[in-house]
């Protein structure tokens, strides 16, 4: 716990919270007797913690912004592939408590399983240190500079402006294709490619179809703009 605690930068008065944000429903169950509480409970309050702290945040980072582009990146920057992304920053994965069956089948890589944990500790956070300690954790990991571009670059749909290019002649016919995936079940990378008139233009993977598909089309506009 000390050494997770180091890197949330945050130390617990209450090391029980962050014990129960650790500890998945499979792990509650195979364990009945010791009557734990899973991270559910802290989960469902994390969201809402998460979404109040990126609104505040969005809102005096982007004064001109309309509320339907504060809600759009509102939910990219928190989205289960951000979580995702701070957990695996943390090594969260190392400190959960998971049942047997969710130990042997990759629990502690799977994306949901850490996108929710992400969210239970900034609950153990905030439960224990308020919301000001919740918003400079949430800040620290998730509301950077960095995280912004990120988000940014999740935001655009290469897709249609691929589309949108090449509409610009007569009968030209956009296609996708899986070409190939690869990983366990919990964490498949996938491969796509369009294809211009039956012929490639853009290849690219992503952890599922539509991002592949996305990233295929980015490779497809830079090739088409060179």
């Amino acid at each position: 716990m000390q050494e997770l605690e180091q890197k949330l930068n945050y130390a617990f008065q209450n090391h029980a919270l962050l014990e129960e944000a650790l500890c998945h429903s499979s792990y509650a169950n195979e364990h009945r007797a010791e009557h734990l509480s899973s991270n559910e409970r802290l989960e469902f309050l994390g969201d809402s913690v998460l979404g109040f702290v990126t609104a505040e945040f969005l809102f005096v980072q982007h004064p001109d912004l309309p509320e339907g582009d504060l809600t759009r990146i509102r939910a990219a920057l928190v989205c289960e592939q951000s979580l995702y992304e701070v957990a695996r920053k943390l090594n969260l994965g190392a400190y959960l408590r998971l049942g047997r069956g969710e130990e042997s089948g990759g629990g502690r890589t799977r994306t949901s399983i850490l996108a929710d944990a992400t969210e239970a500790v900034f609950a153990a956070v905030y439960l224990d240190g308020g919301i000001a300690a919740a918003s400079a954790l949430i800040h620290r990991v998730l509301l950077d500079a960095e995280r912004e571009e990120v988000v940014e670059e999740r935001r655009r749909d290469y897709k249609t402006a691929l589309q949108e290019l090449v509409q610009r002649q007569a009968d030209q016919v956009l296609t996708y294709r899986m070409v190939g995936e690869r990983g366990p079940d919990h964490a498949k990378t996938f491969a796509a490619e369009v294809l211009l008139n039956g012929a490639p233009i853009g290849s690219g993977s992503g952890h599922s179809k539509k991002e592949a598909e996305q990233a295929a089309a980015r490779s497809a506009l830079e090739s088409l703009s060179e």
